[in-house]
């Protein structure tokens, strides 16, 4: 079940093509299914139930979709600013030592769990059968991620990474930290370029969400993603 080589060195243009699909849902047409957003369904629900009302279940939905870009930009910069920007988005796997430091002491995985945290927020502008199928997509390709990158840093770094790891989980953060802290410098400037795509899109939602205009905020999206593919070019190697 874990990734390929191939899969591992072409991860970021195999999620760019699962939130495409996701946005397109081209099974709607062939279905003839209906093309609402899913922001639109989640708002209509409570609504409907008469729970709150429309406008006020509009405004918790955006909330949410603000709370989970937030979690995923804060997870993912965290991340990259102790792994280093130039390693997170590097086509090789990398295990140069055990990473103890920052959210590393708290959760092994937090850029793969930023990454799904901000796909939650994407999927709120896409229709309901194509936003199922990106959690589901984007969540298997994640643990096939890595199941891939496990084994190679036990091979690599053998019982100092094994005890990390029955140390400090999976996916699920703690609330303390469970190893010592190594001595690592961050280095948040880089680490906050290498994720300007997703620091991007929680500004498209904080700002923009309040026209609650899915398509708006669509072009909001791919305009952080068109200025962060400029910018990594000017990553520093590390």
């Amino acid at each position: 079940m874990k990734a390929t080589p191939f899969e591992f060195r072409f991860r970021f243009l195999i999620h760019a093509i699962i939130y495409f699909l996701g946005f397109v849902a081209p099974w709607n047409y062939w279905l003839h299914l209906d093309t609402i957003r899913t922001w639109q369904l989640l708002a209509s629900w409570p609504a409907r139930n008469g729970w709150i009302s429309f406008g006020a279940s509009t405004i918790l939905v955006l909330l949410i979709g603000i709370a989970c870009a937030l979690k995923g930009a804060v997870l993912r910069t965290w991340g990259s600013a102790y792994l280093g920007a130039s390693i997170v988005h590097d086509a090789a796997m990398h295990g140069e030592g055990v990473l103890a430091a920052g959210p590393y002491r708290y959760v092994r995985n937090p850029l793969y769990l930023g990454t799904f945290a901000h796909t939650f927020a994407l999927t709120l502008l896409m229709p309901p059968s194509g936003a199922i199928f990106c959690i589901v997509a984007i969540g298997l390709m994640q643990l096939r991620l890595i199941l891939a990158e496990e084994p190679f840093l036990t091979a690599k770094l053998g019982e100092p990474y094994v005890a990390y790891c029955a140390k400090v989980p999976r996916l699920i953060p703690v609330l303390r930290p469970r190893v010592p802290a190594s001595v690592i410098q961050p280095d948040w400037s880089t680490a906050f370029l290498g994720e300007i795509y997703i620091w991007g899109v929680v500004v498209c939602f904080a700002i923009l969400g309040w026209r609650y205009n899915s398509i708006l905020l669509i072009k909001g999206v791919l305009i952080s993603l068109g200025i962060s593919l400029i910018v990594r070019a000017f990553i520093p190697k590390r």
